[in-house]
């Protein structure tokens, strides 16, 4: 692999890393769905560049996917659903923008420590791709867990899959039934994952996580 080949394939995973963070920051539901696109976005560019560098054809099959499910179907139905349900577009969160950005910035070191430190014998790209993977896990995780919006955690989950492909393609790629059958699953999870937004909504007449709290302490 050539010196342009590697700084490019850590610039796109470091893009990744980057537009994660650009998730945490926002407060408003209709800028984090656009910047989940975007984020599915990276991801395309991320694996189409290691279908190159790796002269594994089959990774453009993950890019495709990536880029029509993750980067225009996702994005769009979920501002259809927020359309639908009438949801407030403020999002609440559970501690401060400014907290949660150091947060964050903890786990991207601690990802680097660690993979970096159990993996020295490894190939320089797949170790170094798979710390920013871990990384963008991390973060997503965090979204999912400073957010009360359930359309946000859906948001954080779908971004925390995104590191796993990463991953996966960072170590030599994954063999194209699984990749095939990873994208079904995800358009699985987010079809029930739209039908349990409807029914929260359609109970509680709200989408804010803290109303199942609520009710299960009345139901105590």
């Amino acid at each position: 692999m050539t010196s342009l080949s590697f700084d490019i394939a850590h610039l796109l995973a470091g893009g990744l890393v980057l537009v994660s963070f650009m998730m945490l920051y926002q407060d408003r539901l209709s800028a984090l769905i656009n910047v989940y696109a975007l984020h599915a976005l990276v991801l395309t560019l991320s694996v189409a560049w290691q279908a190159q560098v790796q002269h594994a054809p089959h990774l453009y099959v993950t890019a495709a996917i990536a880029l029509g499910f993750k980067a225009i179907v996702i994005p769009l139905v979920l501002h259809r659903i927020v359309r639908r349900l009438g949801i407030h577009r403020d999002i609440e969160t559970v501690v401060g923008i400014g907290p949660t950005m150091l947060a964050g910035m903890g786990l991207v070191a601690l990802s680097m420590v660690v993979i970096l430190r159990i993996t020295p014998e490894a190939d320089p790209l797949a170790r170094e791709d798979l710390a920013f993977a871990l990384s963008v896990l991390l973060l997503g995780l965090l979204v999912m867990v400073t957010r009360r919006n359930a359309v946000s955690q859906v948001i954080g989950f779908m971004s925390l899959e995104n590191g796993l492909i990463l991953a996966a393609t960072g170590a030599r790629g994954m063999p194209l039934v699984v990749e095939i059958s990873v994208a079904f699953s995800i358009v699985i999870a987010f079809i029930v994952i739209g039908i349990f937004l409807f029914r929260i909504r359609e109970r509680f007449d709200t989408v804010d996580v803290g109303a199942l709290d609520s009710f299960r302490g009345e139901r105590r």
